[in-house]
């Protein structure tokens, strides 16, 4: 029971060595829904493709599952909240450039790696008001609603 998504932990808990068996044993009454995880997403506001430098500075807020001039839309979740809630963050948002320039003022960006998801590890992952989307070339992840007032709109219809 809840065992979708939890191969990967595993492996990461064991660091590779661990050997895992499943067997059916039975039936079972119902036991109450499986927990999910706690930590809020990085929505997209805008259609594009993401910058470097935005984010580099949406790092600090959580872990990222897209790199740069990968290309976003509105609704799709691009990374995972350090918080609990959800955030809408802008991901195409250049550095601003002036004809000024100080020497040694500009920093130079480094991103952490993002995150690939596997197909098994993206359906254990989202919450109900998210859906996996599958294509040739990727597996992303994206929220039900991709308006975002529609979205508020229909969580408040759930509660």
């Amino acid at each position: 029971r809840g065992l979708i998504g939890y191969h990967g932990e595993f492996l990461t808990d064991t660091r590779g060595t661990g050997i895992m068996n499943r067997v059916f044993h039975g039936w079972a009454p119902y036991k109450g829904p499986i927990p999910g995880r706690r930590a809020g997403v990085l929505i997209s506001m805008e259609d594009g493709e993401a910058v470097a430098y935005a984010l580099w500075n949406l790092e600090e807020r959580g872990r990222m599952f897209v790199g740069p001039q990968a290309k976003v839309y509105q609704g799709m979740i691009i990374g995972e909240h350090s918080r609990d809630n959800d955030l809408e963050v802008n991901p195409l948002k250049g550095k601003k450039l002036t004809n000024v320039r100080a020497s040694g003022s500009d920093d130079a960006v480094r991103l952490t790696p993002h995150i690939n998801f596997s197909l098994e590890e993206a359906i254990a992952y989202i919450n109900d008001d998210e859906l996996v989307e599958v294509t040739p070339e990727s597996i992303r992840l994206r929220k039900r609603y991709l308006d975002p007032h529609e979205r508020k709109r229909m969580s408040k219809k759930d509660t």
